[in-house]
């Protein structure tokens, strides 16, 4: 398996394993690609998901709004983590952004793995954001399905899919894979569907 970026803390893995909670991680498929997180629905997943960041080694990027990061000393540590601001009322163009950042990681075969949430907000919403599908398409990048599983206290990736165009088809392979995971609030769980 290609580097992960560095490695695990073991600190961080035993923090998880005080909590209750369980890894699960087999490595990355290659040096680049996007990371979704399913489902968002509580302040907790942050706390989780970046103790399960430094357990697993992973170096992640991530689009955050660009208010958080304009906070005093929070805005420093959300780009040391790898936040990436994005105006959420005018975020056009980040896409394509993001798919040259890629394209210039790939030339230099440098490594870049991009980590978001599909539902955008913890608060319930009809539809997933389609943003990680663009960037995972435009960029030939494999998909990764990172999971927050309260009902059995289990958080990692769940495995990858490299994405075929065919939306209804892909939403159906991620849907499936998603199967019987549960968020800490399951009525916030936004559907795996994107808008009409």
């Amino acid at each position: 398996m290609p580097s992960s970026g560095s490695s695990g803390s073991r600190f961080a893995h035993l923090l998880l394993r005080l909590a209750g909670w369980r890894l699960q991680f087999d490595g990355l498929p290659s040096r680049r690609g996007v990371l979704i997180a399913y489902p968002h629905t509580s302040n907790w997943d942050f706390v989780v998901g970046v103790l399960a960041k430094w357990a697993m080694g992973l170096q992640v990027a991530f689009w955050g709004k660009d208010s958080l990061f304009r906070v005093p000393l929070f805005g420093t540590w959300l780009r040391w983590l790898g936040g990436i601001p994005v105006d959420r009322l005018n975020a056009n163009g980040v896409v394509g952004d993001m798919a040259r950042r890629f394209e210039q990681a790939r030339r230099h075969d440098g490594y870049l793995w991009l980590a978001l949430a599909p539902e955008g907000t913890r608060a319930w919403q009809p539809h997933w954001r389609s943003g990680f599908y663009q960037v995972a398409l435009q960029a030939g990048v494999p998909l990764g399905l990172a999971f927050f599983d309260y009902s059995r206290k289990r958080v990692g990736v769940l495995g990858f899919l490299q994405l075929t165009g065919d939306r209804a088809a892909d939403l159906r392979a991620i849907g499936a894979a998603y199967a019987g995971v549960a968020g800490k609030h399951p009525g916030l769980a936004a559907p795996v569907a994107f808008k009409e």
